[in-house]
């Protein structure tokens, strides 16, 4: 097992940050939708339909920009994309008017993605084969590190100095991340010409549409409990509004060591391992319908949600990149999008099962539909894990493997 070298663990560390930098500039205008909606004189609705249009956005942009930018060298790409981040940040800065915000949010989103996509296959390109998962949970944990304190000190950036303030702060954070990367990205790493049919067919595969879908369902049925987390703690758990904030800090921090944990479970194996991790998923979230008899207990299951959230990414974001490698190999850079595309697709599934849930039935009820969601992850990692084992079997009877195709692809 060999350790990483001083240069790799640089390139680990700038990812890590990179990722930090994306995730506060997306996630950190959720504590910001008051000050805007109040500034441009529009509803908060209105206000809050650019959060939606930038997951939108990243969902339908990612794979397509990463496909069609796929034959490029990755170093001047992700510098070039860099600069399109951070002037995308200036003109939000900018924005005096909503059509001009709308539009630098957008902007900002795609590139973010496909930013996300090439860091994943930089990383898996760049780091011996037994420490990718850990290197790649490392880097998705930047997004944690982002809602735990970007996202939090951006908000109180944006509510000192105005909300205009905050985006010149993560344009700051993008020209830092643009200096970090122009000395430790690999000047070796290069495209790869495919065209871009070619590169979406890799789309078509069942295995591929499979492993889509588990981390869209694991992550849909956290967001079923996790979008109504707020008044659930203050309608069934009681929590006092003053200690719901402290509450969401705690819950952030515990994210982290899921990502962590999930870079354990990516090291060997890991869509084996994730079949019974979705199980206990589906216990903990269905627990929480019997622990909020008591704010202790109900609290306790909460962490536990936690804990469970990013167990998935490691394992998920390294299987497309295998499957890639063993079928499309000039969808390489395509398949790394597909992780954060299908995480933005269950924050979208789970959003509005919870929505649904609450409107129709009881509060508390998103706990155990979140549970049957997360159930049926389960069964297609079993599935997943059961089309592997048959591919690997047809494989070393040298037989031919559905939807296999070299690289010339």
């Amino acid at each position: 097992m060999k350790a990483l070298t001083r240069y790799q663990r640089l390139l680990t560390l700038n990812l890590f940050a990179l990722t930090f930098v994306l995730g506060t500039s997306e996630f950190v205008i959720v504590g910001l939708l008051a000050e805007i909606s109040t500034d441009l004189n529009i509803a908060i609705s209105t206000a809050g339909a650019v959060v939606s249009a930038f997951a939108l956005a990243f969902a339908i942009g990612t794979p397509i920009l990463t496909a069609v930018f796929s034959r490029f060298s990755k170093f001047p790409l992700m510098l070039t994309l860099l600069g399109i981040f951070i002037i995308g940040n200036i003109f939000t800065a900018l924005s005096t008017t909503y059509a001009l915000l709308f539009i630098s949010r957008l902007i900002t989103a795609i590139v973010t993605g496909v930013l996300i996509a090439l860091a994943m296959a930089v990383a898996s390109e760049s780091v011996p084969a037994d420490k990718r998962g850990t290197v790649i949970a490392i880097i998705f944990t930047g997004f944690t590190v982002a809602s735990v304190v970007g996202v939090p000190l951006g908000t109180y950036i944006g509510q000192w100095g105005g909300w205009h303030l905050t985006f010149w702060f993560t344009s700051g954070l993008g020209v830092l991340s643009l200096l970090a990367s122009s000395v430790s990205i690999p000047k070796g790493l290069k495209g790869m010409r495919s065209s871009l049919r070619k590169q979406v067919g890799f789309t078509a595969n069942p295995r591929v549409i499979i492993a889509f879908l588990i981390p869209a369902l694991s992550i849909g049925a956290t967001y079923t409990v996790y979008t109504y987390l707020s008044p659930f703690l203050q309608q069934v758990l009681a929590v006092p509004e003053q200690f719901i904030g402290l509450v969401f800090l705690l819950y952030g921090i515990v994210t982290v060591f899921s990502t962590l944990i999930g870079g354990k479970l990516a090291a060997s194996n890991g869509i084996a391992k994730l079949r019974y991790v979705f199980l206990i998923q589906a216990v903990i979230l269905a627990s929480l319908y019997a622990t909020s008899q008591s704010l202790i207990a109900g609290l306790i299951s909460i962490s536990f949600i936690g804990l469970a959230m990013y167990t998935m990414t490691s394992t998920i974001q390294l299987y497309f990149i295998d499957l890639a490698n063993q079928q499309f190999a000039s969808a390489k850079d395509f398949a790394s999008s597909l992780a954060p595309v299908s995480v933005n697709v269950g924050i979208a599934i789970g959003s509005a099962l919870g929505g649904f849930v609450s409107t129709n039935m009881k509060l508390i009820d998103v706990s155990w539909v979140g549970g049957i969601v997360a159930i049926a992850a389960s069964l297609l990692a079993f599935i997943s894990y059961s089309l592997d084992h048959k591919a690997l079997l047809m494989r070393s009877q040298n037989l031919p493997v559905q939807g296999h195709c070299d690289s010339k692809c």
